[in-house]
């Protein structure tokens, strides 16, 4: 499994819908299972988790940064 695929493919899917980036704040060990179709193990899921997360946050910030430069 290519981990860095997988999370690239999670944050897509969760940037697109607003009830996953609900499910993915409440649970989001159980959201990225449901998206994957697959029960991983704890320490796997973990680093998904935490990679997702930081993606999601970069994004954010990437956004912030573009919103930011436009009212220059």
């Amino acid at each position: 499994m290519d981990i860095k695929a997988k999370i690239n493919e999670i944050v897509e899917r969760i940037k697109g819908s607003a009830s996953l980036k609900e499910d993915f704040k409440k649970d989001p060990e159980k959201t990225i299972e449901k998206l994957l179709g697959i029960d991983i193990p704890d320490d796997l899921v973990e680093k998904v988790v935490n990679g997702v997360k930081g993606a999601l946050a970069a994004d954010k910030l990437s956004g912030l940064a573009d919103k930011i430069k436009g009212l220059f």
